[in-house]
């Protein structure tokens, strides 16, 4: 008999140096709930600080370390309480994001999960270019309800997570894409492609229902952007590779002060950049998803002019 699923409990740090060796082997080893806090992975990084007081916007919590390891540190409020399948959650997440996305060296590119209950509705990122948050990756997302591996529960810390990987890749701090796809459309390609990268089938399942039938009015009203964009994009040119190429480019390519981008992109050299990465030119695929005024034309011609290197 092989064994390849193992659960140590109440073994403490003994538990977790059992673990790491097991892991060596190729064992996938969790430790039960009372042992989270501890170090599975050899402890290249540093141990997260066990209390850290929240000095952005109106957050004002002194929050604690409950889990831990070189990939995550997951933080819980006072009120925030068991939901011990975050911790396994968020680093099986960020693993499949670091193995997928350039998101820079070792000692930078830790994810801190930040999660609040009954407070702080909605989310937010930060980045560890970001001195707002101590120059932290993180994720920080309120209200819960986190009893269970479902729902808001994932979707939300996912898709902050999905901003993280947006404003930090390739050693470049910025999106200059963002005001194209605004706040929400790259997290669908992000979060769909993840949950499969995940095996959350499922949960890939109803993201997928919920992101084809969804609308948005920009650039145009009634626009598909999962349906008639990015899925296309993902399923004809090699899922999340389409992605990875397109920040690369980017980061290679793109105008830049220092390790800043220093501006936004244009229509024109969006579709320009993303055709770079998918290897096809693009602008039929966006004129059946966004239509194609005289002035993205404009914008679309001037970008083969200006980023030359950009072929496809």
């Amino acid at each position: 008999m092989t064994l390849r699923n193992i659960t140590i409990a109440g073994a403490g740090n003994v538990g977790s140096a059992l673990a790491r060796n097991l892991a060596r082997h190729g064992l996938a080893v969790q430790l039960a709930a009372s042992d989270l806090g501890s170090n599975l992975d050899g402890g290249r990084l540093p141990a997260p600080p066990a209390m850290w007081q929240e000095h952005w916007f109106e957050h004002v919590q002194n929050l604690r370390l409950v889990a831990w390891n070189d990939d995550v540190a997951v933080y819980f409020d006072a009120d925030t309480q068991g939901a011990d399948w975050i911790f396994p959650f968020m680093t099986k997440l960020w693993r499949y994001t670091k193995a997928t996305y350039d998101m820079g060296p070792e000692a930078q590119n830790r994810l801190f999960s930040i999660h609040h209950t009954n407070k702080y509705g909605g989310g937010h990122p930060s980045t560890y270019f970001d001195t707002s948050h101590d120059r932290r990756n993180v994720s920080d997302v309120g209200p819960g309800p986190w009893g269970s591996m479902s729902g808001f529960a994932i979707d939300g810390p996912s898709h902050e997570s999905g901003h993280v990987v947006e404003s930090a890749n390739n050693g470049v701090h910025g999106s200059p894409a963002f005001p194209i796809w605004q706040d929400s459309k790259w997290m669908e390609f992000f979060q769909y492609d993840a949950y499969l990268g995940m095996g959350l089938t499922n949960d890939a399942k109803r993201l997928f229902d919920r992101f084809t039938a969804t609308t948005d009015d920009f650039p145009r009203a009634g626009t598909h952007w999962f349906r008639d964009w990015f899925y296309p994009l993902w399923r004809d040119h090699g899922h999340a590779q389409v992605m990875v190429k397109f920040f690369k480019l980017l980061s290679l390519h793109f105008p830049k002060n220092g390790n800043n981008y220093s501006r936004d992109m244009n229509w024109g050299e969006f579709v320009h950049f993303m055709s770079g990465a998918a290897g096809t030119n693009l602008k039929e695929l966006a004129t059946t998803a966004f239509g194609w005024p005289a002035d993205r034309e404009a914008q679309f011609t001037k970008a083969r002019g200006d980023f030359p290197m950009i072929t496809y």
